[in-house]
Parts: structure tokens; sequence; C-alpha cells
């Protein structure tokens, strides 16, 4: 029996991956993009054009996740590309997971493309051998739903995704205390799960470059260093993660959208057109999960790429998009210097659940109970005929998006009945 049993499975270039299985699998496709030099980019005339997932072949011309595409291009100029479709992915990722708990209810969503499974609890069932457990999951993986993983199997969290990461594509390693100094210790430092550029740098200066000196160094020297960050780091080093399994996912703290504009914005009016669109997208997404926010924060990137932030305490926390948006414009108009705007986002926290606690004010005349009935009426409009079943007047005609922020919509789905298919 084992104390704890950590699968940790992630997908081999996700997006890449799921794209090219859907073209074999649905769309009679012939050509395996997994094995050509590829990549899943942004559009570039959205000002998206940045790679998002590459090819092993890719890989070899040394192109990198969040590269430019014209930088891609110049690296490896027949470079073959196709645009994203989050909505494939969403899909791909719930079919991944909904196979995982076919092993163990105890599965935690990393992100979109991976997940740890505890198998303390269930592995005994399936035959108490977890390497042959992992490959059958692999396997099945492959074989039903059309890409490949690599699982790491190992005591804990920490161990299971630095296994996974040893080889790939389409392999299980394991890593379990005895492997750790052939397998963990001679690895560069910076392949440390939660060891940055610059806490790589800061290790490289002080001699250290591999995780097995990392782990010999004396943790007092690396407090002095690195604050708590350098005895987390020397703990991961020697192997130890105390951290669970967390299948039922925490609270969220905070929520969100942000948008990267197609065009600079000059005027406060289309500037204030965006923050109406995420604040109906943040809004709802508010109300959809019954609670409301006190913080609200906007985000101005400039043409330039120079970035500011300025937020505020509401007095009454509040899942309103009108009110979430007069309070977003009054932030903007507190801080905008007036340059270009190429990205706007608007930001909520200090989260707390929807019961209504709203203190009265004699000198506000906001019917507040009946926007937030307008307001979920039409959420319940679009969740039953489209999000564009409802539209403010303000957006007819209008570049901008009525609902911004996240995933845009060109990467929401794609017509692959104008996409080449070879």
């Amino acid at each position: 029996m084992f104390d704890m049993l950590v699968f940790h499975v992630d997908v081999n270039s996700a997006f890449l991956s799921w794209e090219a299985a859907y073209r074999l699998h649905h769309l009679g496709g012939r050509l395996d993009i997994r094995e050509i030099p590829s990549a899943v980019s942004g559009d570039m005339a959205a000002r998206h054009g940045i790679i998002l997932a590459k090819s092993m072949p890719a890989k070899r011309y040394g192109i990198q996740t969040g590269m430019s595409v014209m930088e891609a291009r110049q690296r490896c100029p027949g470079l073959y590309m196709v645009p994203p479709n989050y909505g494939l992915y969403e899909r791909c990722s719930k079919a991944f997971l909904k196979l995982l708990r076919e092993y163990t209810p105890e599965v935690e969503q990393y992100s979109i493309d991976e997940a740890f499974m505890d198998m303390t609890g269930t592995i005994g069932m399936l035959g108490n051998d977890p390497v042959r457990v992992a490959e059958e999951v692999k396997d099945r993986i492959r074989e039903e739903l059309g890409f490949t993983v690599n699982i790491g199997v190992a005591p804990n969290k920490l161990l299971a995704k630095m296994a996974g990461e040893l080889k790939k594509p389409d392999l299980v390693h394991t890593m379990f205390a005895e492997e750790i100094p052939a397998k963990l210790w001679p690895l560069p430092v910076s392949d440390l799960f939660f060891v940055g550029r610059a806490t790589a740098k800061k290790l490289l200066n002080m001699g250290i470059t591999t995780i097995g000196e990392l782990a010999g160094t004396d943790p007092a020297l690396l407090k002095s260093v690195l604050k708590k960050h350098g005895e987390v780091i020397w703990n991961f080093a020697n192997g130890r993660d105390c951290s669970v399994v967390e299948f039922e996912p925490p609270p969220q703290k905070g929520y969100g959208n942000s948008t990267t504009i197609a065009f600079d914005v000059t005027d406060a009016s289309t500037a204030r057109l965006v923050l109406l669109a995420l604040a109906e997208t943040v809004g709802a997404r508010l109300r959809e999960h019954g609670v409301r926010a006190q913080v609200l924060a906007v985000g101005i990137k400039s043409h330039d790429f120079k970035y500011v932030s300025h937020q505020t305490v509401l007095n009454q926390a509040t899942d309103i998009t009108e009110e979430l948006y007069a309070h977003a414009c009054r932030l903007f108009d507190e801080v905008w210097d007036g340059r270009p705007i190429r990205h706007l986002g608007l930001h909520t926290s200090r989260i707390s659940d929807g019961a209504d606690m709203r203190q009265m004010d004699m000198f506000d005349v906001m019917d507040y109970e009946r926007l937030r009935k307008l307001n979920r009426a039409v959420d319940g409009i679009r969740k039953t005929h489209g999000i564009d079943a409802v539209k403010r007047a303000v957006f007819l005609g209008s570049p901008i998006d009525h609902l911004s922020g996240g995933v845009s919509r060109e990467k929401r789905s794609v017509d692959y009945g104008s996409v080449r298919i070879d």
C-alpha cells in the first residue's frame, strides 16, 4: 500500500494535439500537423499574433510559446499555422477529465490541459501496480480521444509533475524517493517547479546550477537570499511537498476580464465602450456564481506597452453591470493620461456571497433591485438564445464586441469550411 500516490497527467502540446486529432478524426484530414513544423497562432490583424502552441518539429527551430508570429516565420519560413479554437479545446479538456475520473473521483484540474489524480484510495482496487494503471490511462486517452499525454507517478504532487516532464511524448515516468538522486538532482535548477527566471538567475549567481546542488545547499543561506521562497524550493529540491490534490476547487478570489483591442483607442468614449463590454462579461460571471465584488480595478496598456492600473473599494459589494461600469469609468478618467490604448482590463476582488446586504443611502436614488432583476433576465435570455440575443443599442454598428474579454469571439470557433484541411 502507498501512503500517498499521485498521478500528474499532462497533454502533449495540447492545443496543437487537439487540433490535429480533430482534423484527422472528424474533418477527413490526412496530414498530422504534430509531425511537421506547425503552430497554433493568434490573428496578427487582431493584434493577437503570438504562438499559442507548437509541434515538436517546430521546437527544433527554436520556436517557443509566446513568440511573435513574425519571429516564428523568420526562424521557420515554412511553418504551418492554424487558428485557435477554444471551444474545441474546452470540449477536449472535459472529455480528458471525464476519463480520468473513471479511475478516481479525486481529480484536480490544474489547467485546461493538465490534472493531478490522487490514486491513494483507488490503486488497491486497480491491482496495486501504479505504472500499469498509468500506462492504461495513457493508452486509453490516445486510443479513445486521439491525443497523447505524459503521466508522472510519484508520492506527491511536486515529484509527479517533475516526473511527467522528463521525456515526451506519450510516456509514463516515475519519481519515488529512491529515484530522486538519479532522476531529479542532475536536472538544471531552472527546471524545478517554482523556480522562475529571476530566481534561477539568483541561484546561478550563488553557484547553484543543478537541482541536486540546490538540495545540498544550507537552507538558512537560501532563506537569507530568497526569503520564504528559498525554503520552499529547497524542500522541493529534496522532493518534499505537503500539498494535497484539491478535487474540490477553492472559492474564487477574484473575477476579471481584459481585451486587446484591434486598433489603438485614442478617445475616451470608445474606451468607455470597451469598459462597458468588459463590465457585461464580469457582471454576468459574478451573477452566475452567486457572488458580489467590493474591490474594482481598471488596467490600461498603452500602444507602447506601458501598463498602469487603478483600483477602488466600493461602499457596497455588487454584481450589477451598470454599477461596475460607472465605477470603472471613474477609475479610467482618474488614471488615463491620453496615450493611445492597446489593451483594457477590468478586475474585481474581495468577493462575498450574493446576499443583499446593501445599506440604504438617502442620497442614492438608483433602483438597484430593478437593475439586478433586469441583468438576470438578460443573462437568462442570452443563455437560452445565444449571447447576441440581447445587445445594448450603443454597440450597434460599433467595432467593439458587446461582450468583450477573456477568449475573443474569433478564437471560440473556427469556420473549417474556409480553412485548408490537408
